[in-house]
Protein backbone atom coordinates (compact mmCIF):
# COMPACT_ATOMS: atom_id res chain seq x y z
CA UNK A 1 0.00 0.00 0.00
CA UNK A 2 1.23 3.48 -0.98
CA UNK A 3 1.56 5.87 1.91
CA UNK A 4 1.59 9.57 1.24
CA UNK A 5 4.48 11.80 3.30
CA UNK A 6 1.36 13.87 4.58
CA UNK A 7 3.65 15.57 7.64
CA UNK A 8 6.88 15.95 5.33
CA UNK A 9 5.47 17.51 2.67
CA UNK A 10 3.41 19.95 4.51
CA UNK A 11 6.31 21.05 6.64
CA UNK A 12 8.14 21.91 3.46
CA UNK A 13 4.70 24.19 1.89
CA UNK A 14 4.56 25.29 5.56
CA UNK A 15 7.78 27.39 5.52
CA UNK A 16 8.15 27.93 2.15
CA UNK A 17 4.98 30.14 2.18
CA UNK A 18 5.77 31.76 5.56
CA UNK A 19 8.67 32.86 3.48
CA UNK A 20 6.29 34.35 1.07
CA UNK A 21 4.51 35.52 4.18
CA UNK A 22 7.00 37.89 5.16
CA UNK A 23 8.40 39.05 1.47
CA UNK A 24 4.98 39.58 0.09
CA UNK A 25 3.16 42.25 2.53
CA UNK A 26 6.15 43.28 4.00
CA UNK A 27 9.43 43.90 1.86
CA UNK A 28 8.54 46.93 0.08
CA UNK A 29 8.46 48.57 3.58
CA UNK A 30 12.07 47.77 4.01
CA UNK A 31 12.56 48.91 0.46
CA UNK A 32 10.98 52.43 1.07
CA UNK A 33 13.00 52.36 4.95
CA UNK A 34 15.74 52.48 2.75
CA UNK A 35 14.95 55.82 0.79
CA UNK A 36 13.95 53.93 -2.52
CA UNK A 37 10.67 55.49 -4.53
CA UNK A 38 7.69 53.59 -6.06
CA UNK A 39 9.61 52.77 -9.74
CA UNK A 40 12.65 51.57 -7.92
CA UNK A 41 10.67 49.48 -5.62
CA UNK A 42 8.70 47.49 -8.32
CA UNK A 43 11.73 46.87 -10.05
CA UNK A 44 13.29 45.25 -6.94
CA UNK A 45 9.84 43.22 -6.23
CA UNK A 46 9.70 42.02 -9.58
CA UNK A 47 12.96 40.09 -9.12
CA UNK A 48 10.85 37.48 -7.11
CA UNK A 49 9.25 37.25 -10.47
CA UNK A 50 12.02 37.66 -13.02
CA UNK A 51 13.86 34.59 -12.54
CA UNK A 52 10.58 32.37 -12.81
CA UNK A 53 10.74 33.13 -16.58
CA UNK A 54 13.73 30.73 -17.38
CA UNK A 55 14.97 29.62 -13.81
CA UNK A 56 11.85 26.82 -13.17
CA UNK A 57 12.69 25.87 -17.20
CA UNK A 58 16.36 25.00 -16.13
CA UNK A 59 15.59 22.85 -13.30
CA UNK A 60 12.63 21.60 -14.69
CA UNK A 61 14.67 20.11 -17.25
CA UNK A 62 17.15 19.00 -15.21
CA UNK A 63 15.09 17.30 -13.29
CA UNK A 64 13.07 15.09 -15.46
CA UNK A 65 16.38 14.07 -17.05
CA UNK A 66 17.73 12.96 -14.02
CA UNK A 67 14.62 11.69 -11.68
CA UNK A 68 15.98 13.68 -8.95
CA UNK A 69 13.52 16.29 -8.03
CA UNK A 70 14.22 16.67 -4.52
CA UNK A 71 18.09 16.78 -4.45
CA UNK A 72 17.67 19.70 -6.93
CA UNK A 73 15.52 21.34 -4.13
CA UNK A 74 17.53 20.53 -1.17
CA UNK A 75 20.14 22.00 -3.14
CA UNK A 76 18.31 25.24 -4.49
CA UNK A 77 16.91 25.49 -0.92
CA UNK A 78 20.94 25.75 0.52
CA UNK A 79 22.56 28.06 -2.58
CA UNK A 80 19.42 30.33 -1.33
CA UNK A 81 20.31 30.36 2.14
CA UNK A 82 23.64 31.34 1.35
CA UNK A 83 22.62 33.74 -0.75
CA UNK A 84 20.24 35.45 1.10
CA UNK A 85 23.26 36.49 3.99
CA UNK A 86 23.70 39.57 1.42
CA UNK A 87 20.95 41.44 2.28
CA UNK A 88 22.40 42.20 5.53
CA UNK A 89 25.23 44.08 3.79
CA UNK A 90 23.48 45.56 0.64
CA UNK A 91 21.64 48.64 1.12
CA UNK A 92 22.47 50.42 -2.41
CA UNK A 93 19.83 49.43 -5.33
CA UNK A 94 22.60 47.88 -7.65
CA UNK A 95 23.75 45.92 -4.72
CA UNK A 96 20.18 44.76 -3.37
CA UNK A 97 19.17 44.18 -7.02
CA UNK A 98 22.64 41.54 -7.62
CA UNK A 99 21.36 40.06 -3.77
CA UNK A 100 17.64 39.60 -4.51
CA UNK A 101 18.67 38.13 -8.40
CA UNK A 102 20.64 35.43 -6.50
CA UNK A 103 17.96 34.53 -4.28
CA UNK A 104 15.15 34.34 -7.07
CA UNK A 105 17.05 32.17 -9.31
CA UNK A 106 17.80 29.93 -6.69
CA UNK A 107 14.16 30.08 -4.76
CA UNK A 108 12.10 29.76 -7.74
CA UNK A 109 13.54 26.44 -8.35
CA UNK A 110 12.00 24.65 -4.89
CA UNK A 111 7.78 25.24 -5.98
CA UNK A 112 7.58 23.82 -9.56
CA UNK A 113 9.50 20.64 -8.30
CA UNK A 114 7.66 20.11 -5.10
CA UNK A 115 4.37 20.19 -6.61
CA UNK A 116 5.55 17.72 -9.03
CA UNK A 117 7.09 15.70 -6.50
CA UNK A 118 3.50 16.09 -4.42
CA UNK A 119 1.39 15.26 -7.54
CA UNK A 120 3.02 12.15 -8.25
CA UNK A 121 2.90 10.64 -4.45
CA UNK A 122 -1.12 11.30 -4.56
CA UNK A 123 -0.95 9.82 -7.97
CA UNK A 124 -4.46 9.48 -8.97
CA UNK A 125 -5.66 11.13 -5.82
CA UNK A 126 -5.09 14.96 -6.44
CA UNK A 127 -8.33 15.35 -4.79
CA UNK A 128 -5.72 15.63 -1.44
CA UNK A 129 -3.39 18.21 -2.60
CA UNK A 130 -5.40 20.99 -1.04
CA UNK A 131 -5.31 19.38 2.64
CA UNK A 132 -1.51 19.09 2.29
CA UNK A 133 -0.99 22.63 0.74
CA UNK A 134 -3.11 24.32 3.21
CA UNK A 135 -0.44 23.96 5.87
CA UNK A 136 1.46 26.59 3.36
CA UNK A 137 -1.48 28.97 3.89
CA UNK A 138 -1.48 28.47 8.02
CA UNK A 139 2.47 29.00 7.71
CA UNK A 140 1.87 32.52 5.84
CA UNK A 141 -0.98 33.30 8.03
CA UNK A 142 0.82 32.96 11.60
CA UNK A 143 4.00 34.84 9.74
CA UNK A 144 1.91 37.68 8.62
CA UNK A 145 0.05 38.23 11.70
CA UNK A 146 2.98 38.03 14.22
CA UNK A 147 5.40 39.95 12.00
CA UNK A 148 2.87 42.72 11.55
CA UNK A 149 1.99 43.30 14.46
CA UNK A 150 5.64 43.02 15.81
CA UNK A 151 6.85 45.89 13.13
CA UNK A 152 4.08 48.27 14.79
CA UNK A 153 6.35 48.04 17.55
CA UNK A 154 10.23 47.00 16.40
CA UNK A 155 12.17 48.37 13.70
CA UNK A 156 11.33 47.22 10.45
CA UNK A 157 15.09 45.45 10.00
CA UNK A 158 13.95 42.66 12.49
CA UNK A 159 12.34 41.68 8.64
CA UNK A 160 15.69 40.45 7.38
CA UNK A 161 16.25 38.10 10.76
CA UNK A 162 12.62 36.41 10.20
CA UNK A 163 13.61 35.39 6.86
CA UNK A 164 16.49 34.35 7.43
CA UNK A 165 15.09 31.98 10.37
CA UNK A 166 12.21 30.93 7.38
CA UNK A 167 14.93 30.01 5.13
CA UNK A 168 16.27 27.71 7.37
CA UNK A 169 13.48 26.58 8.06
CA UNK A 170 13.05 25.67 4.14
CA UNK A 171 16.55 24.14 3.75
CA UNK A 172 15.51 21.72 7.28
CA UNK A 173 12.63 20.51 5.73
CA UNK A 174 13.62 19.63 2.25
CA UNK A 175 15.77 17.61 3.62
CA UNK A 176 12.97 15.22 4.76
CA UNK A 177 11.15 15.03 1.32
CA UNK A 178 11.00 11.43 -0.01
CA UNK A 179 11.62 11.06 -3.96
CA UNK A 180 8.70 9.93 -5.89
CA UNK A 181 8.31 7.55 -8.59
CA UNK A 182 7.86 8.92 -11.68
CA UNK A 183 4.45 8.02 -13.24
CA UNK A 184 5.06 6.07 -17.03
CA UNK A 185 1.70 7.19 -19.42
CA UNK A 186 1.53 6.98 -22.93
CA UNK A 187 1.44 10.30 -23.28
CA UNK A 188 5.02 11.40 -21.92
CA UNK A 189 6.46 10.31 -25.65
CA UNK A 190 4.20 13.08 -26.79
CA UNK A 191 6.82 16.06 -26.99
CA UNK A 192 6.79 19.13 -24.94
CA UNK A 193 5.76 21.60 -27.92
CA UNK A 194 3.25 19.34 -28.81
CA UNK A 195 1.28 19.98 -26.01
CA UNK A 196 2.21 23.06 -25.53
CA UNK A 197 0.19 23.66 -29.24
CA UNK A 198 -3.03 22.55 -27.73
CA UNK A 199 -5.56 25.64 -27.61
CA UNK A 200 -6.95 24.95 -24.22
CA UNK A 201 -3.36 24.72 -23.11
CA UNK A 202 -2.37 28.25 -24.29
CA UNK A 203 -5.50 29.65 -23.04
CA UNK A 204 -4.78 27.97 -19.65
CA UNK A 205 -1.02 29.29 -20.03
CA UNK A 206 -2.41 32.85 -20.93
CA UNK A 207 -4.74 32.86 -18.59
CA UNK A 208 -2.22 32.31 -15.65
CA UNK A 209 0.45 35.17 -17.06
CA UNK A 210 -2.79 37.53 -17.32
CA UNK A 211 -4.02 36.61 -13.58
CA UNK A 212 -0.28 36.58 -12.26
CA UNK A 213 -0.03 40.40 -14.14
CA UNK A 214 -3.38 41.25 -12.41
CA UNK A 215 -1.97 40.43 -8.99
CA UNK A 216 0.93 42.66 -9.73
CA UNK A 217 -0.48 45.84 -7.68
CA UNK A 218 -1.34 43.84 -5.10
CA UNK A 219 1.55 41.78 -4.14
CA UNK A 220 3.76 45.14 -4.73
CA UNK A 221 1.83 48.24 -3.20
CA UNK A 222 -1.15 46.61 -0.61
CA UNK A 223 0.51 47.49 2.37
CA UNK A 224 1.88 50.63 1.21
CA UNK A 225 -1.61 51.32 0.21
CA UNK A 226 -3.02 50.19 3.77
CA UNK A 227 -0.53 52.22 5.27
CA UNK A 228 -1.13 55.32 3.63
CA UNK A 229 -4.84 54.84 3.83
CA UNK A 230 -3.92 54.69 7.74
CA UNK A 231 -4.38 51.53 8.85
CA UNK A 232 -2.13 49.99 11.02
CA UNK A 233 0.84 47.40 9.95
CA UNK A 234 -0.77 45.07 12.37
CA UNK A 235 -4.27 45.62 10.71
CA UNK A 236 -2.54 45.22 7.03
CA UNK A 237 -0.84 41.77 8.30
CA UNK A 238 -4.81 40.75 9.86
CA UNK A 239 -6.01 41.78 6.44
CA UNK A 240 -3.61 39.75 4.93
CA UNK A 241 -4.41 36.79 6.83
CA UNK A 242 -8.19 37.23 6.04
CA UNK A 243 -7.92 36.22 2.95
CA UNK A 244 -5.20 33.19 3.76
CA UNK A 245 -7.70 31.61 5.97
CA UNK A 246 -10.38 31.97 3.41
CA UNK A 247 -7.88 30.09 1.28
CA UNK A 248 -7.18 27.02 3.55
CA UNK A 249 -11.40 26.89 3.72
CA UNK A 250 -11.47 26.38 0.06
CA UNK A 251 -8.59 23.95 -0.01
CA UNK A 252 -10.63 21.78 2.35
CA UNK A 253 -13.97 21.47 0.01
CA UNK A 254 -12.48 21.40 -3.17
CA UNK A 255 -12.96 17.85 -3.69
CA UNK A 256 -16.58 17.92 -3.39
CA UNK A 257 -16.50 21.61 -6.01
CA UNK A 258 -14.65 19.59 -8.78
CA UNK A 259 -16.87 16.56 -7.71
CA UNK A 260 -19.80 18.74 -8.72
CA UNK A 261 -18.10 21.16 -11.08
CA UNK A 262 -15.79 21.00 -14.12
CA UNK A 263 -12.48 22.08 -13.48
CA UNK A 264 -12.51 25.01 -16.19
CA UNK A 265 -15.67 26.28 -15.23
CA UNK A 266 -14.21 26.86 -11.37
CA UNK A 267 -11.21 28.40 -12.87
CA UNK A 268 -13.08 31.14 -14.65
CA UNK A 269 -15.62 32.51 -11.72
CA UNK A 270 -11.76 32.85 -10.17
CA UNK A 271 -10.63 35.55 -12.70
CA UNK A 272 -13.92 37.00 -12.82
CA UNK A 273 -13.81 37.16 -9.00
CA UNK A 274 -10.36 38.83 -9.28
CA UNK A 275 -11.51 41.59 -11.69
CA UNK A 276 -13.53 42.37 -9.09
CA UNK A 277 -11.74 42.41 -5.98
CA UNK A 278 -9.48 44.76 -7.69
CA UNK A 279 -11.59 46.99 -8.78
CA UNK A 280 -12.65 47.32 -5.17
CA UNK A 281 -8.99 47.61 -3.37
CA UNK A 282 -8.48 50.02 -5.73
CA UNK A 283 -11.45 52.58 -5.23
CA UNK A 284 -13.39 51.51 -1.95
CA UNK A 285 -10.51 50.37 0.13
CA UNK A 286 -10.97 53.24 2.58
CA UNK A 287 -14.18 51.37 3.77
CA UNK A 288 -13.62 48.25 6.30
CA UNK A 289 -16.88 46.53 5.13
CA UNK A 290 -15.70 46.72 1.56
CA UNK A 291 -12.12 45.70 2.27
CA UNK A 292 -13.09 42.56 4.32
CA UNK A 293 -15.51 41.50 1.59
CA UNK A 294 -12.61 42.17 -0.92
CA UNK A 295 -9.94 39.72 1.11
CA UNK A 296 -12.47 37.26 1.45
CA UNK A 297 -12.71 37.36 -2.57
CA UNK A 298 -9.24 35.98 -1.64
CA UNK A 299 -10.78 32.63 -1.66
CA UNK A 300 -11.56 32.23 -5.02
CA UNK A 301 -8.45 34.54 -6.36
CA UNK A 302 -6.13 32.61 -4.93
CA UNK A 303 -7.42 29.11 -3.47
CA UNK A 304 -10.16 27.60 -6.26
CA UNK A 305 -7.92 29.40 -9.25
CA UNK A 306 -4.93 27.95 -7.92
CA UNK A 307 -6.31 24.58 -6.91
CA UNK A 308 -7.83 24.34 -10.24
CA UNK A 309 -5.06 25.80 -12.45
CA UNK A 310 -2.79 23.22 -10.94
CA UNK A 311 -5.05 20.61 -11.55
CA UNK A 312 -4.79 21.73 -14.59
CA UNK A 313 -1.54 21.40 -15.48
CA UNK A 314 -1.49 17.85 -13.96
CA UNK A 315 -4.07 16.52 -16.82
CA UNK A 316 -2.46 18.58 -19.34
CA UNK A 317 1.76 17.58 -18.55
CA UNK A 318 2.08 13.60 -18.32
CA UNK A 319 4.89 11.69 -17.21
CA UNK A 320 8.24 12.99 -17.87
CA UNK A 321 6.23 16.42 -18.85
CA UNK A 322 5.57 16.80 -15.36
CA UNK A 323 7.97 18.71 -14.08
CA UNK A 324 8.53 20.97 -16.93
CA UNK A 325 5.14 21.56 -17.55
CA UNK A 326 4.72 22.96 -13.53
CA UNK A 327 7.98 24.89 -14.64
CA UNK A 328 6.49 26.45 -17.63
CA UNK A 329 3.30 27.21 -16.02
CA UNK A 330 5.56 29.10 -12.92
CA UNK A 331 7.69 30.73 -15.76
CA UNK A 332 4.63 32.02 -18.05
CA UNK A 333 2.40 32.88 -15.05
CA UNK A 334 4.59 33.88 -12.30
CA UNK A 335 8.08 34.89 -14.21
CA UNK A 336 6.35 36.78 -17.00
CA UNK A 337 3.44 37.80 -15.36
CA UNK A 338 4.56 38.68 -12.19
CA UNK A 339 7.23 40.56 -13.35
CA UNK A 340 5.36 43.00 -16.01
CA UNK A 341 3.03 42.93 -12.90
CA UNK A 342 5.31 44.12 -10.12
CA UNK A 343 7.35 46.73 -12.82
CA UNK A 344 4.25 48.03 -14.80
CA UNK A 345 2.41 48.71 -10.62
CA UNK A 346 5.98 50.64 -9.91
CA UNK A 347 5.58 52.61 -13.56
CA UNK A 348 1.85 53.62 -12.96
CA UNK A 349 1.53 54.04 -8.59
CA UNK A 350 3.13 57.49 -8.52
CA UNK A 351 1.39 58.77 -11.45
CA UNK A 352 -1.38 57.36 -11.62
CA UNK A 353 -2.58 56.49 -8.20
CA UNK A 354 -3.55 53.47 -6.31
CA UNK A 355 -6.85 53.52 -7.80
CA UNK A 356 -6.11 53.23 -11.59
CA UNK A 357 -3.04 50.95 -11.03
CA UNK A 358 -5.70 48.51 -9.52
CA UNK A 359 -8.00 49.31 -12.21
CA UNK A 360 -5.43 48.23 -14.72
CA UNK A 361 -4.78 44.87 -12.47
CA UNK A 362 -9.17 44.30 -12.78
CA UNK A 363 -8.72 44.82 -16.11
CA UNK A 364 -5.97 41.64 -16.77
CA UNK A 365 -8.13 39.44 -14.49
CA UNK A 366 -10.93 40.74 -16.92
CA UNK A 367 -9.11 39.97 -20.22
CA UNK A 368 -8.12 36.19 -18.75
CA UNK A 369 -11.35 35.31 -17.88
CA UNK A 370 -12.69 36.39 -21.72
CA UNK A 371 -9.61 34.15 -23.23
CA UNK A 372 -10.02 31.45 -21.27
CA UNK A 373 -13.93 31.35 -21.81
CA UNK A 374 -13.61 31.55 -25.37
CA UNK A 375 -10.43 29.06 -25.42
CA UNK A 376 -10.29 26.81 -21.85
CA UNK A 377 -12.00 23.73 -22.61
CA UNK A 378 -10.72 20.76 -24.61
CA UNK A 379 -12.72 20.04 -27.67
Amino acid sequence: MHTIPYWRLSGFYFFYFAFVGAMAPFWSLYLRSLAFDALQIGVLMSLLHVMRMFAPNIWGHIADRTGRRVAIVQLAALTCLLAYSGVFFATSFWALFAVMSLISFFWSASLPLVEATTLSHLKERTDRYGRIRLWGSIGFILVVIGLGAALDHHPIRLLLWVVLGLLVGIVLTARLIPEAQIAHHEHEHIPLGHVMRRPEVLALLGAGMLMALAHGPYYTFFTIHLVDLGYSKSLAGWLWALGVVCEIGIFLVMPRVFARLRVETVLLVTLAAAALRFLLIGWLADRMAVLLFAQLLHALTFGAYHASALALVHRHFKGRNQARGQALYNSLAFGVGGTVGSLGSGAAWDGLGAGWTFTLGAGCAALAALAFARRGRAA
